[in-house]
This record gives structure tokens, sequence and C-alpha cells, in this order.
């Protein structure tokens, strides 16, 4: 939506039931993955409302309070104030935000403009929903659950910036739909296929060991099933190995494709905003496979 000249509002709604147990990390990972789609579109949040669901009958209210405060110290570090929202009864908690951000339309990203050559770059490593599912499974190290928990409530404020400082202008979040999935949209939509190393992509603390164990959730499963009929995988692949790449993510990091020419620009921003740098991949021409996986 056009607000004033160049700049256009942008507004997203996202929320889930815990994904760990302590309601202050759930509140601040539930309020980064709202803020991501803010960030992969290249915009600067404004305001948003918190959509709170609570089962006040068989939680007391301090696991509510502390949600919130978690949501609260996230926006603050987005420099955005909660300016109020919305509560339901419901059977199991949940929470997110729905915000409202600015964007300069002529720097805005969007997934549809890779382009053939381009350089593909991930900004958080992969596996949170491993790991989250083996917590609730009680197979998850404490240690690996508090290193995701840290990665899952950093905030791509960082990441985008930096990419919009070097005119970054395909971009999208890694959420739900995994790395592959999300990957597959920008390709459908920019009229490209990619080529994705394997051993590239960075990868959680714990997270080969736990796909070992296959202690994937039902989204990631989904997810492989739906983009392995868009995709070739390298020989040398394991089973595991693949469904790594599909695993559902909440508050993953940035898929950023730029072009060759622009790319050290890019690792340089990155760095210098102490955001992770890995090219994972490139962009290549349209071709019937639109995603193809290797391992080195």
């Amino acid at each position: 939506m056009h607000f004033s000249g160049d700049i256009g509002l942008v507004t997203t709604v996202d929320y889930f039931t815990p994904v760990v147990d302590d309601p202050f990390d759930f509140g601040r990972i539930a309020a980064a993955n709202a803020l991501s789609d803010i960030y992969a579109m290249g915009a600067t949040p404004i305001s948003a409302l918190n959509i709170v669901g609570f089962p006040e009958s068989k939680l007391p209210l301090d696991v509510l309070v502390e949600i919130l405060k978690g949501g609260a110290q996230i926006a603050r570090q987005a420099n955005m104030p909660i300016v109020g929202g919305h509560s339901v009864k419901s059977d199991e908690p949940f929470y997110g935000l729905s915000i409202t951000g600015q964007v300069d339309i002529n720097k805005m990203m969007t997934n549809a403009n890779c382009r053939e050559g381009d350089i593909l770059y991930l900004t958080k490593p992969l596996g949170s929903g491993l790991i989250t599912t083996a917590l609730k499974n009680d197979k998850a190290a404490p240690e690996i659950v508090r290193k995701a928990v840290e990665i899952m409530a950093t905030l791509n404020k960082q990441a985008s910036e930096a990419a919009v400082a070097v005119k970054v202008r395909a971009a999208t979040d890694v959420t739900g739909y995994g790395l592959l999935g999300h990957l597959l949209e920008m390709m459908l939509a920019s009229n490209t296929s990619a080529m994705i190393d394997f051993e590239a992509v960075p990868l959680m603390d714990g997270v080969v060991e736990l796909a070992r164990l296959g202690t994937f959730p039902g989204g990631s499963i989904a997810n492989f099933k739906y983009v392995d009929q868009y995709a070739t995988w390298d020989d040398k692949m394991l089973p595991e190995e693949k469904k790594i790449l599909c695993d559902a993510q909440t508050s993953g990091g940035l898929i950023l494709s730029i072009s060759s020419e622009n790319s050290h620009n890019l690792e340089t921003a990155l760095k210098e905003r102490n955001v992770l740098v890995r090219q994972i991949g490139k962009v290549l021409k349209r071709e019937k496979c639109l995603l193809k996986v290797t391992k080195s």
C-alpha cells in the first residue's frame, strides 16, 4: 500500500503455540518470528498489536505475564511500540504479533526478483524444528536448546539492514516451509532455478545427531514430500540430510539473492553487523528441475 510518495505501508500477522518450555523465551521467539516478514521486505516496523490466547483456568496468569514480557523485550530491540492487542480464552496458549511497517518502495525486497547468476546467502543456521521437537520428547540436551533459543530470538533486523544497504532486491525469510520450501517459492516467483550445496548450509549444534534419531516435526516431513517433486538430489545425500533442508523453522534467517558482482559488498555489510555470512548456492536459468542439491 502506498502511503506517501515513495513510502509504502506493509502489514503482517503471525502467532503460534509454545515451541519451548520457558514462557519468557516463548514470547521472545514468537515476537522475533512475527517481525521476520517485515524484515524480509526490507521494511522498518512502526507498531504492533499483541495477539494472545490463554487457558486461564489451566495456567497461572504469571505465565501470561512472562510471555508478554518476552515479546515486549524483542519489540524494544526492534524500536517498535506495542500499542495494544487482543486476547481470547483458548485450550492452549498462543502468542504473536500483528505488525505494521513502512518501506521505501524503490528499495523493497520481494521473493520475485532473483536473477540468473545471483549468489544465495542464508543468515541463520537450520535446525529449530528438529530441536524443539526433540525438546518435547526429552531428547534434546539443555545446552543445545539454549543455543537454539538464542538463535530463534535473534532479530533479522541487522541482516535486513545490511541487505537494503547494498541494494538486495530478492529475499525471503525461512519459517514453516523450511529452507527448500521457501527457496522453491522464490524460484517459482522469479521464474528461475537454484543449486544448493548441502555442505555449505549452516546447521545448529546437535542437528545432525537429532536428524539421525528421526526427531523431525510433522511439518518437516510434509515439506519434504512437497519439495521432493521439484528437486534433484545428489546421490551422496542421506535421507535425513534431505529432510534437514526441509525442516520447518521457527524464526529462521533470511535467504538473500544478490548478483555475484555485488556479493562482496553484502558479505562486508553482514560482517559489519555481526550477522552470519554463508553462501549456500546460486540462482540458475529456469529449468524443468527448480532445485538442485549437491553434496561435496
